[in-house]
């Protein structure tokens, strides 16, 4: 669907599902109804002219890789009614720059902003579990904090973020997974 470029979705819509608008590669528009309850893994993996995106607040959870390689995604407003960030959902969305998660989060999926343009993130205190290489290879984020409500960090969680200058540990902390820092 190489010529679609916007899409409306009418409020009689209650779900996206899987793969639903994959590799639209010029898409750049989609208004998405609070009448949508769940939008489905994969389904806007590849939308790569996608700059923006508002997930209403009927969504609960972001599906596994809903917006992998979103390359020109730039701006996500994640609304307080997500309790969880999907395995690769923000993966190579390389021109991310910044994103807040509200603190309605209690975990961010395996790889959930892999190689991204991130230059900072705050983690709330409401996250537990941050999955492995969660912000691997973001290499302009500056600094972190890891909350007290997280006990262990993933392997490669933060591996290859070349920019990273400054980390903060809480004492409740009890392990960090191999290469979690490595060519950091």
């Amino acid at each position: 669907c190489s010529n679609l470029k916007q899409v409306e979705i009418p409020d009689s819509v209650t779900s996206i599902g899987e793969y639903a608008f994959e590799n639209c590669s010029n898409l750049k528009q989609v208004e998405i109804p609070d009448s949508v309850t769940s939008i489905g893994e994969c389904a806007f993996e590849n939308c790569s002219r996608l700059a923006q995106i508002s997930i209403p607040p009927s969504i609960t959870s972001l599906s596994s890789d809903i917006f992998k390689d979103c390359s020109d995604l730039k701006k996500v407003e994640i609304p307080n009614s997500v309790k969880s960030i999907g395995p690769y959902s923000f993966h190579y969305c390389t021109s991310l720059t910044q994103i807040s998660i509200p603190t309605s989060v209690d975990s961010i999926g395996v790889s959930a902003f892999y190689y991204t343009s991130l230059e900072e993130i705050e983690i709330p205190s409401s996250v537990t579990c941050i999955g492995a290489s969660a912000f691997s290879r973001c290499s302009k984020l500056k600094k972190i904090e890891i909350p007290s409500s997280v006990t262990y960090i993933c392997n490669n969680t933060f591996d290859g973020c070349t920019s990273l200058s400054h980390v903060t540990i809480p004492p409740s902390l009890k392990s960090i997974g191999s290469y979690a820092f490595r060519n950091c």
